[in-house]
């Protein structure tokens, strides 16, 4: 979009005679001597049309206008403290508390030196320029051209896409406001930067964003960021190291290089391109700059515990529920610092690279949906990308469950009976395993047993769509009914896909995963408290009894033997992709539900692990760990017929006990 056109055009003035008319002067006491024979022109028709049209925009402007202005007005009475818009002394201090109130994490607290712009290397504030506000130095505070464009773009999306903001009106924002997304707020935003506009030079602008740019985490400043991502005083940033940490601020924890390389590598090297764009970088510096490695440190911070993973996935959902903390935080969560050991421990002794299993995720849910232990991979120090959180994979048949769901809803029962046989959809032939077909069985030893076809063959009878909607239901949206779908050929996470799995165990109930209890401020003010929802039967007692008699059957003499724990009832299914690059156990017990999922981050395959070895092993490994010294409970089940296989047999059977009546 061009600059605006600043042309005045010259408004063509309506009460000029018109074209062709004579204008005679004559004296004021004329028209008293002659008042049959002088008259003034009567108003055109035309003219009428002019003076209502004149009348209505002009109305509606000043309607519109004072609408305007009463709506500023409005946002005004309720406008934030100005005060804390000089740099605090030190960065916030956050402590991450266990569901026990024992301490995960404490980050934070270190000196928070102001930011002179001169002693900065000048690739800094014009990556920051380049990047988020290119007419900084010649717009009032907000621009125009840039919130318009903005519009535009989310109107085309359908959602919120862009925000349009300005480096001062970020600022306002991370200094003054809260994360709510509303329109007051957004006017409250602009109208403090323009306040900080007449208060403030552009140099003392930037020099106090970059003093409380926030880098996610609680890492606030220039200074700290800095130090965080390269462990060296940001006076000694090169043109990439610049780019790199403006390119971060758009979404501090997706483009966190120490969790996102890809994502952080193209990043940077947009906000590169847009530097070369701007001329802020020369051909030669530009070429460097992109071909140079960027050496990044990994963030050293004093943790309690080796709950990294989960820590770092709590500070990322605090930004979004809080923002930039504006004083020290205490948060609360669902963990158990004992189960997390149990976790670690587990994932330690599983991971086998002589098998080429390399990676290793485990994610553990209690019935309310809270997250009481999290692994996201082998080791965290040599790489902290989430793998139970953002990893998104197949499932293999870990995802039947949601299958044989939803034929019991439409009607079927573990005993009906399905052959084990070749099958042909559209030229598709799926097949199993063991590359054998095993003819007759129940519902309830296909699933134990894994049988392919007969998943794909439920999944025809009952509907895909309805398999969607049964999925959906228990939590895990957007699947497409594909003909692969039975056979879990979509990506999901293992996260979602475990959480999914806790109403079996919670007696049906519906839950929304979750792993911060409450945020406190430094003074026991409360800033965010989860809401506990009302408890919802999302699952009959009868299909839940069915399907875990099923799944029970799965570790007791399926394909998940190795999940089996002495003493206690326990349920769950394994999953295994093509070519074992995926191996996966989804499984549960009355406390928990725990999912692990085995593979290589580059998708190679391994050496025929599948989900009833490793996986089903570490996951036998944490529970077992995890549940000691809790009693024993058993999972709501239901009972199956003696000696009746199938549908059939059970109404010969009755028909026999009908002859016997009296």
């Amino acid at each position: 979009m061009g600059e605006p056109d600043n042309t005045v055009v010259e408004e063509k003035n309506l009460l000029v005679p018109a074209a062709g008319s004579v204008a005679i002067s004559k004296p004021f006491w004329h028209k008293l001597l002659t008042p049959d024979t002088v008259h003034p022109p009567a108003p055109t028709k035309k003219r009428k049309w002019a003076f209502g049209i004149l009348w209505i925009i002009g109305g509606s402007g000043y309607l519109a206008a004072s609408a305007l202005f009463g709506w500023f007005a409005w946002a005004g009475l309720s406008m934030p403290d100005t005060s804390p818009l000089w740099a605090p002394k030190a960065t916030p201090v956050i402590v991450i508390l266990d569901r026990h109130d024992r301490v995960l994490l404490k980050t934070g607290g270190r000196e928070a030196k102001p930011v002179v712009l001169n002693e900065l290397p000048p690739a800094l504030p014009h990556a920051l320029i380049a990047t988020e506000d290119k007419r900084f130095y010649s717009h009032p505070g907000f621009d125009v051209i840039g919130l318009m464009r903005a519009m535009r773009e989310n109107m085309k999306q359908g959602r919120i896409v862009q925000g349009g903001s300005t480096i001062t009106q970020q600022l306002a924002k991370n200094v003054f406001l809260t994360r709510r997304q509303t329109l007051k707020r957004k006017t409250q935003e602009i109208m403090l930067s323009v306040w900080l506009e007449h208060r403030l030079t552009k140099l003392e602008i930037l020099e106090t964003y970059l003093s409380r740019v926030y880098f996610g985490g609680g890492t606030i400043g220039i200074e700290s960021g800095a130090q965080r991502f390269f462990n060296k005083p940001a006076k000694d940033l090169d043109i990439g190291e610049a780019a790199l940490l403006a390119g971060i601020l758009q979404a501090p924890d997706r483009l966190n290089p120490n969790k996102n390389h890809r994502a952080s590598a193209e990043r940077t090297a947009q906000v590169l391109i847009k530097m070369r764009g701007q001329n802020y970088v020369s051909v030669p510096e530009f070429k460097a700059a992109m071909t140079a490695p960027i050496l990044v440190e990994p963030y050293q911070v004093r943790a309690l515990t080796s709950a990294r993973y989960f820590t770092d996935d709590v500070l990322a959902q605090t930004d979004k529920i809080i923002g930039v903390p504006r004083g020290d935080i205490v948060i609360h969560t669902s963990l158990d610092r004992r189960a997390q050991a149990a976790a670690e421990l587990a994932v330690a002794r599983g991971v086998d690279t002589k098998r080429n299993a390399q990676q290793a995720a485990l994610i553990a849910f209690d019935g309310t949906g809270g997250v009481r232990a999290m692994v996201g991979g082998a080791s965290y120090e040599h790489s902290p990308f989430n793998r139970a959180v953002k990893a998104r994979r197949q499932p293999g048949s870990a995802f039947k469950p949601f299958v044989y769901l939803a034929a019991l809803q439409h009607g079927h029962r573990p005993w009906d009976i399905y052959t084990d046989r070749e099958i042909d959809i559209k030229g598709w032939k799926p097949g199993n395993f063991s590359n054998k077909f095993l003819g007759e069985m129940s519902l309830e030893k296909a699933l134990a047993l894994s049988v392919n076809t007969i998943a794909v063959q439920l999944g025809e009878d009952v509907g895909r769509d309805n398999i969607v909607a049964a999925a959906d239901m228990m939590g895990l949206p957007g699947f497409k009914p594909y003909a692969s779908l039975a056979l879990g050929a979509q990506e999901v996470s293992l996260y979602e896909l475990s959480a999914a799995y806790v109403p079996f165990a919670n007696w049906g109930k519906r839950v929304t995963p979750y792993s911060i209890e409450a945020i406190y401020g430094a003074d026991g003010y409360i800033l965010y408290e989860r809401a506990v929802p009302q408890a919802q039967q999302l699952l009959p007692r009868e299909v839940l009894g069915q399907m875990n008699l099923m799944l029970k059957t799965v570790t007791q003499r399926g394909t998940g033997k190795r999940a089996r724990i002495e003493g206690r009832e326990t349920a769950g299914k394994t999953g295994t992709t093509n070519d074992y690059r995926d191996a996966w156990f989804v499984g549960y017990s009355a406390d928990y539900v725990a999912g692990v999922w085995v593979g290589n981050d580059d998708n190679s395959p391994m050496s025929r692990v599948t989900g009833g070895s490793i996986p089903a092993q570490i996951w036998h490994d944490f529970m077992t760990a995890a549940l000691e010294g809790s009693p024993a409970a058993p999972l709501p089940t239901a009972i199956r017929p003696i000696g009746v296989d199938n549908t059939r047999s059970l109404e010969l059977l009755l028909s026999g006990i009908e002859k016997e009546l009296p």
